[in-house]
């Protein structure tokens, strides 16, 4: 009677399960900084940037596919390595270090070009591709790294919730950052040259590197490495194979909601800029403030969510929730008539809104699916990174590439507007990936509990 008083007792007191401190959750929501500052460069400007300089639509998409493939397969074999060896922290320094040294070359001016005396656009096409490549090998290093570090850093699953949460909101301020950072530079030049349009983004790969880079210190020296070597109470903690996950339902389920999730925050960011530009015919003004609207609305839900008491069931009800809104705003970008742009502010609070509420619930589902099973979690970060990378690849080559070529429609309006492709991108895209997300989410039986309490604390003292 005693000892299974003691044992009951023990568990409770388990470090493992206590909810974690908010200065735990702050070093850790900071370390994704880097890579959410020149992902935000990357997926609002890239695809601007090269049609800018010249570069056809169909060449500018080829260079962004290029980059997300790189960074689809190296997921895979980073979430492996990492599996098999740990060491969190070094990964991440490694991947933060060559997202640095690589990122500004993806935005600067075609190297090759310069030594081979060539302006041939297959060249130009080649270089950017490689640049691209090496980027987002570094950032899918950082990025598995941090995301599996969730699961050995806490087993409540209220905490891991709250980490996910603090990485969401401080990405949020990293966009915005990186929206003054545009605004700032295009206030004070002007882009009448090839080599003034090179200048200026080069200038904004600069300012996002430093900010991002400071942020990594602050992770790096706040948070402890996460233990990988656990002993559990029935059987000795040892690398999952790949073939455990692929027998479980839920993983396919999981793996859906979070691909979906990301077309759905990757394809309407992309597209985002064209769409208040070309098709509503906005102010230059609204390419910085729209942005900036869904990011801070998204900021402050994420924070809002922190405080939470989370499990199973409400993750699913909130995620169905963001998934509504946004099929909402799908419908209304659709009909939305140049007339009446002004509503696209409106519609951007929604936005913000249903993207946290998404994108926090769909990374929380990860840590569900893992559970106390940490043998796998890198891969299970890593294989889901590679879906979302390969599959928004693959739909903004093909959007890209279809670019320029929709027709004008008139819907009896006050004024004609294109069901373009940036409208398709912006509206038609996510909403309907929010449709499956939202099914799939139902349909899927999630248990947040925790069976076998470690018998160490997670972090190395």
């Amino acid at each position: 009677m005693t000892s299974s008083v003691s044992v009951g007792m023990e568990e409770e007191e388990d470090p493992s399960t206590k909810p974690l401190g908010r200065l735990s959750v702050f070093y850790y929501g900071v370390g994704h900084m880097l890579n959410d500052i020149t992902a935000s460069c990357w997926f609002t400007y890239l695809l601007l940037f090269l049609t800018q300089i010249g570069l056809s639509p169909r060449d500018a998409a080829i260079v962004m596919l290029s980059g997300q493939v790189a960074d689809g397969f190296a997921t895979i074999f980073i979430g492996e390595l990492i599996d098999r060896f740990g060491h969190f922290k070094i990964w991440h320094a490694a991947g933060s270090l060559l997202v640095a040294i690589s990122f500004s070359s993806v935005f600067g001016g075609c190297l090759p070009c310069s030594l081979l005396h060539s302006n041939s656009s297959t060249i130009e096409t080649l270089s950017y591709s490689m640049f691209a490549a090496i980027f987002n090998i570094g950032w899918a290093a950082t990025q598995v790294s941090h995301m599996a570090m969730v699961n050995c850093i806490t087993l409540n699953s209220t905490s891991r919730v709250a980490l996910t949460s603090s990485r969401n909101a401080f990405s949020m301020v990293a966009n915005l950052g990186l929206y003054a950072i545009a605004l700032v530079v295009f206030g004070v030049s002007e882009a009448v040259t090839k080599e003034n349009t090179e200048t200026q983004y080069r200038w904004i790969a600069y300012s996002s590197i430093t900010v991002g880079c400071c942020f990594v210190v602050i992770f790096l020296m706040g948070t402890k490495e996460p233990r990988m070597k656990i002993n559990l109470r029935e059987t000795s903690r040892s690398r999952i194979p790949w073939s455990y996950w692929f027998r479980k339902i839920l993983y396919y389920q999981v793996a859906m909601v979070y691909l979906l999730t990301r077309l759905v925050l990757n394809v309407s960011q992309a597209y985002l800029a064209f769409f208040v530009i070309d098709d509503l015919q906005m102010a230059q003004s609204a390419k910085a403030l729209i942005p900036a609207i869904i990011y801070i609305c998204s900021f402050v839900v994420s924070v809002m969510l922190q405080e939470i008491p989370w499990n199973g069931k409400r993750l699913k009800a909130y995620y169905c929730a963001g998934g509504i809104i946004w099929i909402f705003c799908g419908i209304s970008i659709l009909l939305l008539p140049r007339s009446i742009n002004s509503y696209m502010y409106a519609i951007s609070v929604f936005i913000g809104i249903a993207n946290a509420l998404m994108l926090v619930t769909a990374i929380s589902m990860q840590s569900v699916l893992i559970g106390s099973e940490l043998g796998g979690c890198a891969f299970v970060c890593g294989s889901l990174s590679f879906l979302d990378k390969m599959s928004c690849g693959l739909a903004l080559y093909v959007l890209q590439s279809h670019q320029g070529t929709s027709p004008k429609v008139d819907v009896n309006i006050k004024e004609y507007f294109y069901f373009s492709v940036t409208r398709y991108g912006l509206g038609l895209v996510p909403a309907v990936c929010s449709l499956v997300g939202v099914v799939v989410t139902y349909f899927m039986e999630l248990d947040s509990t925790i069976l076998k309490p470690l018998c160490q604390p997670l972090l190395l003292e």
